[in-house]
């Protein structure tokens, strides 16, 4: 089976996870802080806080801008539901912008056309998450405007976009946000087996974040309310939780940012070349944002079902059944179950709909070899010409 991403470990990788392994730190040790340093001055950002996820991110994201009861978050529908999840963790209230059909992340234009009527209604969003689906930068600089106008915080989910670029500048660098958070998932861009960072130019919000991640508890003389009684000595000064990031994980992260322009540079590659091999079939290819340089996370494509008389579900099977290890980003989170308690349903954010209904990544990661994806091309028009 071709799967859709996989993980690219050389031997540095595994030399520099064996050498941790006999250090004497496993955790809490010299290799978080170097990682963090690692991400942040390739994002040209001041400060990166690693955790064991992104989700975690994300939570302590919110955490460290004051998300709370009653506020509002707002996302794009069409993400892993993590990044709505965050909001409700914080005992916030969750809302949701729809797409631009041509990027598939959050619409600028949709962003704008609620708030007004948000304003009117008393209802802004204290948070508002652009995704940055596939790798490829929303429109920042335009929601960083309205969040000026409006009073919003930003933070930007880069989970799919580590080595992406928007303006010409990298993301990660929150040049029109609070902060930027990261996945290195085994399937993401980079890996660290499990594992997330949030980067940010603010100094409270790194601190904020440093102690949410690590049950509240500080050593710091400056964040403590009494002198210390001894070299022992912490104090609980939030409720914080238990999302640190181990040593193993983070060596291996610093390992990986080695390879990270490598990386995506091959991820361009096949890009280009399924733009060039797809260009006769009836599909509708991923749309690159000229003002973007996309991470390239996912090559998601649309089934044109005016030229196609088979279903995405039949298009989807067959490829499985034939090796080729595709998959569905994303179902709308506006129509999960556990969402629809808070009055959500199908229909209320069409574009997203519209675009799930035709929607097949296919596979795209960078051990992946030309003969392969000439392989997942030939199924793929097999199927739909068959």
């Amino acid at each position: 089976m071709i799967p859709y991403g996989k993980q690219d470990i050389n031997q540095s990788d595994i030399d520099a996870v064996i050498n941790v392994l006999k250090s004497d730190f496993l955790t809490q040790g010299p290799k978080v802080p170097l990682f963090e340093k690692t991400v942040a001055d390739y994002c040209d950002s001041k400060y990166g806080v690693a955790v064991n996820s992104a989700t975690s991110a994300l939570h302590i994201a919110c955490l460290a801008l004051d998300l709370g009861k009653d506020d509002y978050l707002w996302t794009s529908p069409n993400t892993f539901v993590a990044s709505a999840n965050c909001g409700l963790y914080c005992g916030a209230k969750v809302d949701f912008v729809d797409i631009n059909p041509k990027t598939y992340n959050l619409s600028s234009k949709e962003l704008e056309i609620k708030l007004i009527q948000a304003k009117k209604d008393n209802n802004l969003p204290k948070i508002v998450i652009p995704v940055h689906f596939a790798g490829q930068s929303c429109d920042m600089k335009k929601i960083h405007s309205l969040s000026r106008e409006y009073g919003f915080k930003i933070i930007e989910d880069a989970s799919h976009a580590i080595g992406g670029k928007y303006l010409d500048k990298p993301i990660g660098g929150c040049q029109y946000s609070d902060i930027t958070v990261f996945s290195f998932h085994p399937v993401k861009i980079i890996t660290t087996a499990e594992g997330g960072l949030a980067t940010t130019n603010n100094k409270k919000l790194s601190e904020r974040m440093q102690l949410f991640r690590s049950h509240g508890v500080t050593r710091d003389p400056e964040l403590m309310t009494k002198e210390a009684d001894g070299e022992w000595y912490y104090q609980q000064v939030e409720l914080g939780f238990n999302y640190r990031m181990t040593e193993l994980q983070a060596v291996l992260g610093v390992s990986q940012m080695q390879r990270l322009d490598e990386f995506i540079t091959k991820r361009h590659i096949l890009q280009e070349r399924y733009d060039l091999l797809l260009e006769d079939l009836p599909i509708i290819k991923p749309y690159q944002d000229k003002g973007g340089y996309s991470a390239l996370h996912l090559y998601p494509i649309q089934i044109d079902m005016e030229k196609n008389t088979k279903s995405r579900e039949q298009i989807f099977n067959n490829l499985r059944s034939k090796g080729v290890g595709v998959n569905v980003h994303y179902i709308p989170i506006h129509t999960q179950p556990y969402y629809r308690q808070f009055g959500f349903s199908g229909g209320d954010f069409t574009i997203s709909e519209e675009y799930y209904r035709k929607a097949i990544s296919l596979p795209i990661y960078h051990g992946m070899k030309f003969s392969e994806q000439d392989l997942v091309v030939e199924k793929l028009e097999i199927i739909l010409k068959g």
